[in-house]
């Protein structure tokens, strides 16, 4: 029976040990729970589908059904699953195809175990999380190409740029209107004239869009 007061998150890597060794990282942890492992994207589908995760936390290169199609079909099948990835790969091409796929985030495997809870936490909020290697090979490239002009970016108030750079950063509502001194309805509010401006509607493309007009220092 689902226990309310924890995180619940499903592990999904191809290598036994891996997997072990995360679970070993985060088990104790009080706001998680494991509810199961999986070997492959196409099973870790199959398995969300009666486990119901909150977060799954997943790698990139398996058999079988890779992470990218796996984010796509969770995004599109299971839309409330928050999908993290957890890789060897810090690649900008790998981490910026993943947040088309659709995931919250994308976190390098050399990460703390604190860092690793924080951003389960965090993508389980509905904020997005990059650990600091994979926001390093976002934010390189970007400098060094420079930023590109979009007349949409023009549309947004100043409020609205304010809470889009707090939403590429991860935070969540709650703390978006903490940080800005406004009510979680004003947030909300704002978040949906956002999306509707720019014609993006998840939380990871707001977050590619706010990367790519150099909205987040």
């Amino acid at each position: 029976m689902p226990n309310d007061n924890k995180i619940r998150v499903l592990l999904v890597d191809d290598h036994p040990l891996v997997l072990d060794g995360i679970s070993a990282r985060l088990e104790g942890e009080p706001s998680l729970e494991i509810i199961g492992m999986a070997n492959d994207g196409k099973q870790a589908l199959a398995l969300a589908s009666t486990l119901h995760p909150d977060v799954v936390l997943m790698d990139i290169s398996m058999p079988v059904m890779n992470g990218f199609e796996a984010s796509e079909r969770f995004h599109a099948e299971q839309p409330d699953v928050k999908v993290l990835i957890l890789s060897m790969h810090d690649d900008r091409e790998y981490i910026v195809k993943l947040i088309k796929c659709g995931a919250a985030g994308y976190v390098l495997k050399d990460v703390s175990s604190n860092e690793l809870i924080s951003a389960i936490e965090t993508v389980y909020g509905g904020g997005t999380y990059f650990s600091s290697g994979a926001s390093q090979s976002l934010f390189s490239q970007f400098d060094q190409e420079g930023g590109h002009a979009n007349t949409q970016q023009e549309e947004l108030t100043g409020r609205e740029k304010d809470v889009l750079k707090l939403v590429a950063e991860g935070n969540s509502n709650k703390e978006i209107a903490r940080e800005l001194d406004i009510s979680v309805r004003t947030v909300e509010t704002h978040r949906q004239n956002i999306k509707q401006k720019l014609d993006i509607h998840t939380a990871a493309g707001l977050t590619r869009y706010a990367i790519e007009h150099k909205l987040v220092d």
